[in-house]
């Protein structure tokens, strides 16, 4: 009778579900091993090999991140040089139309297409 009521009782405990405490319990026994390993599954702690793979990455994305910026900014001086050729081509274009008509031409209006 008793044996029957401690399986009882043990498989009552067992259906609540799982025991933080113990589990806890079991980890805090083997001390500074277990924060450790409970570190690591956590990720709080990495190894060296994986923190080598990411410090290289960073450093291979920062060497394309300042290569992208450069070429940019040369993008961006070609296109200043582009606009203000085009402002002296057009400015050239409104000199010319005007000693023209001062000349005594007459100007032709144009087709838009």
């Amino acid at each position: 009778m008793i044996p029957d009521l401690i399986w009882v009782v043990a498989a009552a405990e067992e259906a609540s579900g799982p025991d933080i405490g113990k589990i806890l319990g079991q980890f805090a026994q083997y001390g500074v091993v277990g924060l450790v390993v409970v570190l690591l599954i956590v990720g709080v702690l990495v190894p060296k090999y994986v923190m080598n793979a990411h410090t290289a990455e960073k450093d291979n994305w920062r060497t394309a991140f300042e290569q992208e910026r450069t070429a940019h900014q040369v993008t961006r001086e070609q296109l200043i040089a582009a606009q203000a050729s085009v402002g002296t081509a057009n400015e050239q274009g409104q000199a010319m139309v005007q000693l023209l008509e001062k000349l005594g031409h007459r100007t032709q209006p144009t087709r838009s297409a």
